[in-house]
């Protein structure tokens, strides 16, 4: 039956909160985005295994208002579900800074999808699911804590009925993220509990119809990870799926955490896949999340990887460019210089949101990331990001190549070197190995981790690059920084106009 085995996650870096349909032999899956636009990534696979992202849910400005000020980082587009119904592609999410609760909707999964059709409750995490004679129930997470349930008009986003509580969980903190679906002659509904830290689980219920009562699974929790030596962690949030075969899976966000103790995790939390059987009482069973198993049964279809330059000599970004709160047309151009990723600054620094950025998710523990850019009269460069108080950059601008940290409330520069005037390389690379020591007074010497950020004048991978400095990774990680997002890697603007002729993201030794 199985002929293939597949890595965990499936699908790395800053992709968390996955929901996931079928439709036919194909899959859809939509992560969370929160503050960055564009809005909830959409992927597709023929094997569960192999995604390749095909485009973003919300794709224009008037899809997703962040406005600004008044919008924040880990704010934004919480917890999607994708289903597919009467022919139809629906998603149903929150935009906690613009407007509430809302449903799209697509004839193909590419696009277009519709503008928001606002839905009239509040909470977050919503789903769709619907009974055979059309009836439509939204299960969310209620203001007040506890699974909610409301028959709802998806297409006009009325709400007919409710909202009424409904079962919510074991008895952990934060019951969220509810799926319900159908299995033969029982609803089950699924949710996240305990909170989307090391104590984060899954949890199930069924009843006999989507209004109760509902009893819990006598082994709840499905699945957790906590308190465990395991290398995936935070494991919760989960949606499942049938294969065409009738095997059932998972997929479900996790960590993978670095680093002496609390070890930390910086990739952000990831998408997970792992096999569901179901027991002789008719309840689902969930072994812990592997980092290698057997794949699905059935074709096997790898994608091709994305190519790891960026020429920009394309008519559009890619769709895993992505930018903090917004994306002016003025703020950037393809066509003003052909060859070129031209930006333009729409704010003096990275400190407060409204700056002009676009970037990648980090999606491996090691990697190099290099850019060619002209500052011309400008300032800008590369940056590592994780909110507007916590990242790094090198940047060009005034005849110099600095590096500069934001840690908190500290900012400092910490690297200056002269550059002489026309395009030159600035380069980061990220490893897990031959750690900067965190502090030796404190610690003897021992390192902390979780990896090491290197800032070079030049390619990193070619002779003659020039080192400018060394930070300590943890800094940059969700422990540190609080929040619900990973790491983003990008160009900026911060003065002028900057034009960026390539950029490159490679992995390196593990990954």
């Amino acid at each position: 039956m199985f002929d293939h085995t597949y890595n965990n996650p499936v699908i790395s870096g800053f992709h968390p909160d996955p929901s996931v349909c079928r439709a036919g032999d194909d899959y859809y899956l939509v992560c969370s985005s929160f503050e960055y636009f564009p809005g909830l990534p959409l992927f597709h696979t023929r094997d569960l295994v192999h995604w390749e992202q095909i485009g973003n849910v919300l794709d224009r400005p008037e899809q997703l208002p962040l406005p600004l000020p008044g919008s924040k980082a880990s704010g934004g587009l919480y917890a999607p579900t994708i289903r597919h119904h009467d022919g139809l592609f629906w998603v149903v999410n929150t935009n906690v800074d613009g407007g509430g609760n809302f449903v799209v909707r697509a004839e193909r999964p590419e696009g277009p999808w519709s503008d928001p059709v606002w839905i009239g409750i509040e909470g977050i995490d919503p789903d769709l699911a619907w009974e055979e004679d059309g009836t439509c129930w939204c299960a969310f997470s209620g203001p007040a804590g506890g699974i909610n349930l409301a028959r709802i008009d998806p297409v006009e986003g009325t709400v007919l009925e409710g909202p009424f509580p409904t079962w919510s969980g074991s008895g952990l903190k934060y019951p969220e993220a509810p799926h319900l679906l159908r299995v033969g002659d029982w609803w089950y509904l699924l949710i996240a509990e305990g909170g989307t830290e090391r104590g984060h689980a899954v949890s199930v219920a069924r009843a006999r119809s989507p209004r109760g009562p509902w009893e819990g699974a006598p082994g709840n929790p499905l699945l957790s990870h906590s308190g465990t030596g395991r290398a995936i962690q935070n494991t919760g949030h989960a949606d499942l799926v049938q294969a065409p075969d009738g095997g059932w899976w998972m997929v479900l966000l996790g960590v993978r955490p670095r680093g002496f103790t609390p070890d930390v995790h910086v990739l952000g939390r990831e998408t997970f896949l792992t096999p569901v059987e179901w027991d002789e009482d008719g309840w689902p069973v969930v072994a812990p999340v592997p980092e290698r198993h057997p794949a699905p049964g059935g074709a096997w279809h790898p994608v091709p990887a994305p190519p790891a330059r960026d020429d920009f000599d394309g008519t559009a970004l890619a769709p895993h460019w992505i930018s903090p709160f917004t994306r002016p047309e003025d703020s950037w151009s393809l066509t003003e210089r052909p060859g070129s990723l031209v930006l333009h600054a729409a704010g003096p620094t990275l400190d407060t949101p409204g700056y002009t950025f676009v970037g990648r998710r980090q999606q491996h523990h090691d990697c190099r990331v290099t850019t060619l850019l002209d500052p011309g009269t400008g300032r800008g460069g590369l940056c590592v990001r994780l909110d507007e108080a916590h990242h790094y950059e090198v940047e060009a601008g005034d005849g110099e190549v600095r590096v500069v940290a934001r840690i908190g409330p500290l900012s400092q520069t910490v690297a200056r070197r002269h550059a002489p005037p026309g395009p030159l390389t600035l380069g980061v690379t990220v490893r897990t190995s031959d750690l900067v020591p965190a502090s030796p007074l404190l610690t003897g010497g021992h390192t902390t981790g979780p990896d090491t950020l290197a800032f070079w004048l030049g390619d990193p991978a070619a002779p003659g690059a020039h080192p400018l400095a060394e930070l300590d990774g943890r800094y940059l990680s969700t422990e540190v920084a609080g929040g619900f997002t990973g790491r983003v890697i990008g160009m900026y603007a911060t003065e002028g106009s900057v034009a960026f002729e390539w950029f490159e993201y490679v992995p390196t030794q593990g990954g």
